[in-house]
């Protein structure tokens, strides 16, 4: 399936200086976008296991939450 993306100025530019380290402009739009699905599906079950413990066992305090964060990259 082909796709037309425009871009703005500074995205283009972006993708040209990586683009040769990923082996190109359309490898490494499927790179980002492999990319950033994986980041959302991380967040995403963290939020889900979140929601699961505070329903068994109470919510968790701030500094719990911001370990959590930490140490999971978000």
């Amino acid at each position: 399936m082909r796709a037309r993306v425009r871009l703005d100025k500074e995205t283009r530019l972006l993708l040209e200086r990586i683009a040769p380290e990923f082996g190109g402009r359309e490898a490494t739009v499927g790179e980002a976008l492999r990319r950033l699905a994986a980041d959302h599906d991380r967040k995403q079950a963290l939020s889900d296991f979140l929601e699961a413990w505070e329903a068994e066992a109470g919510p968790l305090s701030p500094d719990e939450v911001s370990a959590l964060a930490e140490r999971h990259g978000l």
